[in-house]
């Protein structure tokens, strides 16, 4: 079988274009050639930009893929350019979805799939990265309705449908997210001791997964008629509290147990407002999410430990690049306004 991977450089991407290979694939990647990739020599690489639409069209003619594996899907107008493109094409749509694609808070954990999305839900968006998802899905799975290889009919511009949606994914090549984003700064920060923030009192939940393992539920799906017209998860079954995150960091790094300073993150977003955004819309949230569908079908097992992964991932971060100096953002300010704020509450509250 031949599958196209659109952006075949990325932190997933890459590890599904290795076990693609790996599993005797053909591979082609899409990509605007503007990052290496460590992956076999076998794979084909095409130069375009996926938003060119006869950059697109050229390269559907010359590849000729079976399969399409969309990792640089973000908005609804890209998907239904995808489905025009490649629709009566192709016999299966592979869209690398998000688990943003919920409305938050979730009314329960563990999420299963079917949990609203914000295009189910008659409320503001969390952001407009999880509304224009949710949004793509929706477009791909209207393809889906009409492909024949699922429902035998004759309509045009269609092919069947897999959604895979991960959480939070790292692994080499990639960043290791923080209260205030990927900055690297933090992670000088834990090696050289100094005080690290926290949102909240470090107790929400966060599941990190390694790529390698989110890779798998993808090459799993490939031609797998059991995922067409699915959604699945593809997360961590490691969930664990920020303040365990940080610690597991520290030992990664062999350096000293972290010391936090606990800031609400509503003072956080007006202390930071330009640093805050991921926090605001994903960080701050406590959410589980169940994989039991993406292991019953396509195969997908957590075997690489937050521990082990973190520690490859640095290490990667190291080689290619170095971490920014602990004191190249202004966490320290922000560390020293916090503490006078909190002593001047507390000296409040005992003088009455």
């Amino acid at each position: 079988m031949r599958v196209l991977l659109i952006g075949g450089t990325g932190v997933i991407s890459t590890g599904i274009t290795r076990q693609l290979v790996d599993d005797g694939y053909e591979v082609v990647c899409l990509t605007r050639g503007e990052t290496d990739a460590d992956v076999p020599d076998s794979v084909e690489f095409v130069t375009g930009d996926r938003n060119d639409r006869d950059a697109l069209e050229r390269v559907a003619s010359k590849v000729d893929p079976d399969c399409v594996i969309d990792m640089v899907c973000f908005t609804p107008e890209q998907a239904r350019e995808a489905v025009d493109v490649f629709g009566g094409e192709i016999q299966q749509y592979i869209f690398c979805s998000t688990v943003d694609v919920y409305h938050r808070p979730l009314e329960s954990n563990p999420a299963t799939e079917d949990a609203p999305r914000e295009s189910d839900v008659d409320a503001e968006p969390v952001s407009d990265y999880s509304a224009n998802k949710a949004a793509a899905e929706d477009v791909f799975l209207e393809a889906h309705d009409g492909a024949e290889s699922v429902h035998g009919t004759d309509s045009e511009g269609a092919f069947a449908v897999t959604i895979i949606r991960p959480w939070s994914t790292y692994g080499e090549g990639g960043a290791v997210f923080h209260t205030f984003g990927s900055d690297t700064y933090y992670l000088d920060r834990i090696r050289e001791g100094e005080p690290i923030i926290v949102h909240g009192d470090g107790s929400s939940l966060w599941g990190p997964c390694h790529r390698d393992d989110v890779a798998t539920a993808f090459v799993g799906a490939v031609g797998n008629e059991t995922a067409y017209g699915e959604a699945y998860h593809a997360t961590s079954e490691q969930t664990i509290t920020w303040n365990q995150y940080y610690r597991r960091v520290a030992a990664a790094m062999d350096a000293p147990e972290p010391e936090f300073v606990h800031i609400p993150t509503e003072q956080l977003r007006e202390a930071a407002p330009e640093r805050t955004d991921m926090l605001e819309a994903h960080f701050q949230y406590s959410t589980v999410f169940d994989n039991t569908k993406a292991k019953r079908d396509l195969g997908f097992e957590y075997t690489i430990e937050f521990e082990d992964g973190i520690r490859r991932t640095i290490d990667a971060l190291e080689d290619r690049e170095g971490l920014e100096s602990w004191d190249s953002a202004n966490d320290d300010a922000i560390i020293e306004a916090w503490d006078k704020a909190s002593g001047t509450f507390l000296e409040r509250i005992s003088s009455e």
